[in-house]
């Protein structure tokens, strides 16, 4: 069964917002191998075992809020179903170089989700 398996974070202001949430929760950033202004982020849950990891960088949209991302074997299959089920494609299938492939979807109830497949050759 497909479940969360990251979450993006975005924010108009790094430093704050890494303050913000390492201060709240306890989070741990880290920049991403090879970028500048991602983050990953490291969480636990309250009996100390980790977390659902996630990322943050900037903002790329003024509406763009925080987006959980579903692990699926194929990106593309899904998209196929995201749309035959009556849901929209908010942003195509696109690599994250060394990492995998991601989609931004729609519900029927205008939530925006995310497509995670892993794929450490993507470029």
């Amino acid at each position: 069964m497909a479940t969360i398996v990251h979450f993006d974070l975005p924010a108009d202001d790094l430093k704050r917002a890494k303050n913000f949430y390492s201060s709240l929760f306890g989070w741990n950033f880290d920049l991403a191998p090879g970028y500048s202004d991602y983050y990953l982020i490291g969480t636990t849950a309250e009996d100390g075992s980790p977390g659902i990891g996630g990322g943050m960088g900037k903002r790329g949209m003024p509406d763009q809020k925080i987006t959980n991302y579903i692990g699926v074997s194929s990106v593309d299959a899904s998209l196929n179903e995201v749309v035959r089920l009556g849901g929209k494609v908010l942003l195509p299938k696109m690599p994250v170089q060394k990492f995998g492939y991601l989609a931004v979807c729609e519900d029927t109830e205008g939530n925006a989700f995310g497509l995670w497949e892993v794929d450490p050759e993507a470029e």
